[in-house]
């Protein structure tokens, strides 16, 4: 880090040739808001905080049954709607350019003859995604079910009647004061909002732990319709899941994989066009399913730099901090039309997880953060292999982090997922431990296939619905 009086004379020059023939009161405006900004940092620093464990995680792997080649997807379609040749070349070329490899998984219910998409056959989805990893998360951490005093489930787009949180606590039996919390209709961004929901609990039920569970159904959300905005769902979303259990103990530490230092959300919902970018809905013919505008990638965009301008101050070297507060500072003044400063986070974090979205999201994300192709690595290795299973896809990519052997005691890790609504969410970890290949781990029969290239993906079919 450098010294503050060095950084702060980088910073004038930067000033000077970042803002000039501006009003004195303007000038003033400028100081206060990086004043502000660098105090709310040394709060930061100061604010006592009880220290959160990450214990250990599992991802649910589908049955061989369930993995399906690209051509397989799209005769499974055909079965199951009434889509016109326009929509399946349409489908087609997604699927050759998503960023999708042969072996994703589908759904039991939409590999059936004909496909099942009933309510019962969700549940089943749920139930074996659900009890498969926190199954494994028990066996892998000997953790028993009486120990758990909180449960929070995030599923965005399945909520059966008992909740999924109640199907938890109703398989494992658990206790009767159980703290249990159930989040629907929240996105993809949702696992981290389960994170931070279980670290605000157990700053307060220290002695406890804390079981999360990020999952989403396929099944029971295929759209089945022509319009083309909500045709991509179809494409890209594939089976997965993943459990989490945390601890507010202080003799978990050393049996623990990471401590949790900061968590950041972000929501820009009372923005319209934020809200409206992701929307379901039904189409003209009355047929549900999740509509996609063309405002998708701004929003995300606005609502990523909302999400860093919060978490910059907690994690940055001392002259990235004060230079990017300045840079936002100058914008939000509208001072003078710049670029919006990119800070080095590689100096400030070893190993970077993106929620996977698409191809587009992706790539949009890298330039706008100026990541390097090992940064994306282990986030386009998951889209190929498990495509997006929202919310979970980013203990996939962690996991892959480990299978590769690439954490190491004292990484920082920095979780970053955005969804629906519009919202963003972040956790920054620090590794406890270094992490050996793991045989319990999605990745660990087939990790030295990877990565694999894909600069031969042709351009993202347009799917956007024109705003409103």
């Amino acid at each position: 880090m450098l010294p503050f009086r060095s950084s702060f004379t980088t910073l004038k020059d930067y000033l000077l040739s970042s803002v000039d023939n501006h009003s004195k009161f303007t000038s003033v405006s400028l100081l206060l808001i990086i004043i502000t900004f660098l105090t709310n940092f040394l709060i930061t620093l100061k604010k006592p905080s009880h220290k959160i464990y990450l214990v250990d995680f599992a991802c649910y792997k589908a049955k061989c049954l369930q993995k399906v080649p690209n051509e397989l997807v799209l005769e499974r379609m055909k079965l199951y709607g009434n889509f016109t040749e326009e929509a399946m070349n349409f489908f087609k070329k997604t699927l050759e350019r998503s960023g999708l490899g042969p072996a994703t998984y589908l759904p039991e219910g939409l590999l059936m003859e004909p496909p099942n998409t009933s309510r019962a056959e969700a549940r089943r989805e749920g139930e074996a995604v659900m009890f498969g990893v926190v199954d494994e998360l028990l066996q892998k951490t000997g953790v028993r079910a009486a120990e758990i005093g909180i449960v929070v489930v995030n599923c965005s787009a399945f909520i059966p009647v008992p909740s999924l949180s109640a199907m938890i606590v109703n398989k494992y039996k658990l206790r009767e004061d159980i703290m249990s919390y159930n989040l629907s209709g929240m996105g993809c961004s949702a696992g981290l909002a389960a994170i931070g929901l279980a670290k605000q609990l157990l700053q307060v039920h220290k002695d406890s732990y804390a079981l999360i569970a990020s999952i989403e159904n396929t099944t029971e959300n295929v759209y089945r319709g022509n319009h083309r905005p909500m045709l991509v769902i179809n494409c890209v979303f594939r089976v997965g899941g993943a459990a989490i259990l945390l601890s507010g103990r202080t003799s978990d530490r050393r049996s623990s994989k990471y401590e949790l230092i900061h968590t950041v959300h972000t929501n820009t919902a009372s923005s319209d066009r934020s809200y409206s970018c992701i929307f379901q809905g039904e189409d003209s013919e009355g047929l549900k399913g999740i509509t996609v505008t063309k405002d998708l990638l701004t929003a995300a965009s606005k609502t990523i730099e909302a999400n860093l301008a919060i978490l910059a101050p907690r994690i940055l070297p001392t002259f990235d901090l004060l230079r990017f507060a300045t840079n936002y500072a100058i914008r939000k003044l509208q001072m003078k039309k710049i670029k919006p400063y990119i800070p080095n986070f590689r100096g400030a974090v070893d190993h970077f997880y993106s929620h996977v979205g698409g191809k587009p999201v992706l790539d949009e994300l890298q330039r706008n953060l100026s990541l390097s192709e090992i940064d994306m690595e282990p986030s386009r290795m998951t889209l190929y292999r498990f495509g997006n299973t929202s919310s979970s896809s980013i203990w996939y990519e962690l996991a892959y982090g480990e299978a590769k052997g690439r954490i190491k005691a004292g990484d920082r890790l920095w979780q970053i997922a955005f969804g629906s609504g519009f919202k963003c969410s972040s956790a920054i970890w620090r590794a406890i431990r270094a992490i050996d290949r793991e045989d319990q781990n999605p990745w660990s029969d087939e990790i030295d296939d990877f990565p694999v290239h894909l600069n031969n993906l042709g351009p993202f079919p347009n799917f956007f619905e024109p705003s409103n």
